[in-house]
């Protein structure tokens, strides 16, 4: 039976030492292999390294002999060149407030005042900045800061308002241990997950564009009702040959980052689903080529080898995506909570609101507005940022797989 670890009381004195300076191979192993003889206890330690300079904090208990232990910490630091600082002071780190969140900011680029700003609006909200890490440098540079004291929720709200200002996306989870679980991403599929509308791809057959265009233009607006809007534009394909589909789908564009995304989020167990106002006839060919584990979308009636301007069955609509969120969330036996919502128009915020983390991805000033967390980078896999997930673990990932 082992002993059991003395308590240590925030009056009890300590001894916080800290070296600077160029980081080198080593320094590290040989500050704790010289603190060992000292019979200390390692409280905390902090190590980062920016631009190849090096910050290592280590918090001790005091030593028998703190004279000599500040000596042997000035001789590893001449070692290496660094510049040491011995404090003394008492107990460990205060304890984090109620109220802990993750906030991740991305820019492209990313200012000084856009950061001055959020964390001045943090600190307005009571909440206290306890860490701050490198999520990525590009394709956009992306921040994230473990944040306690504000409540989550008026901080997103706060937040959301400062990033429009500044002109740069911000995402506020709360943090806890379901951060961590399995999700389900759940996304729309024209213009988020692929570039440009299938419908208005269909349309260019049928020699009616631009009508179309402007039908769809005015739904994701919010001006006209979807279910209705997709009548009418379904009606205009009337007579179009079925073999178009095939090639509509054939000149699909993906979104910059999609397949990044899915694959690193597969890694991880994961889950997705498309939920789309498009049609099956695409869909299920997406579904089938990025490993999708759910779809649900309207289907064109096809009769003698042409679509008949009508859609058979169910219209998947605004509350239709909302209702296949939950359904699939069952399916996969994942909480809702531990949803995530990608969709860049009025039909999706039902969705958006519905899912644990909706974001509207580069959506009309609509979404923007009433959705809790917006990107608007070109980038689809900029959104594992908001997930905890480094740039770095991503390229290492690749790299493993390809080797």
């Amino acid at each position: 039976m082992t002993d059991p670890v003395p308590t240590l009381h925030f009056t009890d004195p300590t001894v916080l030492v800290t070296l600077t300076g160029p980081d080198q191979s080593g320094v590290t192993t040989r500050l704790f292999a010289d603190l060992q003889p000292y019979g200390v206890e390692v409280i905390d330690v902090e190590q980062l390294v920016v631009r190849g300079r090096l910050i290592l904090s280590v918090l001790l208990t005091v030593p028998s002999d703190v004279d000599a232990l500040a000596a042997t910490v000035d001789s590893v630091g001449a070692a290496f060149g660094l510049e040491v600082s011995v404090e003394h002071g008492t107990g460990d780190n205060r304890p984090r407030r109620v109220g802990r969140s993750q906030v991740v900011v991305l820019g492209a680029p990313l200012q000084p005042a856009a950061m001055a700003a959020i964390s001045q609006r943090i600190k307005d909200d009571g909440g206290n900045i306890d860490r701050i890490v490198r999520m990525a440098r590009y394709p956009v540079t992306a921040i994230r800061m473990e944040v306690s004291g504000a409540d989550p929720d008026q901080l997103q709200a706060d937040l959301a308002a400062v990033a429009y200002e500044q002109g740069v996306d911000v995402a506020v989870q709360e943090n806890g241990i379901l951060r961590h679980a399995q999700r389900l991403v759940v996304m729309d599929v024209d213009s988020t997950l692929i570039q440009g509308e299938v419908i208005e791809m269909i349309a260019a057959h049928a020699g009616c564009e631009d009508e179309v265009a402007r039908i769809t233009e005015s739904a994701m607006r919010g001006e006209l009702d979807f279910a209705q809007s997709l009548i009418a534009r379904v009606a205009l394909l009337e007579g179009v040959e079925e073999s178009a589909l095939d090639a509509v789908y054939d000149t699909l564009t993906y979104a910059p980052g999609a397949r990044t995304m899915i694959r690193t989020l597969k890694r991880l167990g994961y889950r997705f689903a498309l939920v789309s106002g498009g049609f099956t006839q695409i869909i299920e060919k997406i579904a089938a080529e990025l490993d999708i584990d759910y779809y649900a979308a309207n289907d064109l009636e096809v009769v003698d080898g042409r679509l008949t301007g009508r859609i058979s069955g169910r219209i998947v609509d605004r509350a239709g995506k909302a209702e296949a969120l939950r359904t699939f969330a069952e399916a996969a036996r994942i909480p809702v909570k531990n949803t995530v919502a990608i969709g860049d128009g009025a039909n999706d915020l039902d969705m958006l609101a519905a899912s644990g983390l909706g974001i509207a991805f580069n959506a009309k000033p609509l979404v923007q507005e009433q959705a809790r967390t917006s990107v608007n980078v070109p980038y689809l896999d900029a959104i594992i940022y908001l997930l905890g997930i480094t740039r770095e673990e991503v390229e290492a990932a690749d790299a493993a797989d390809a080797g």
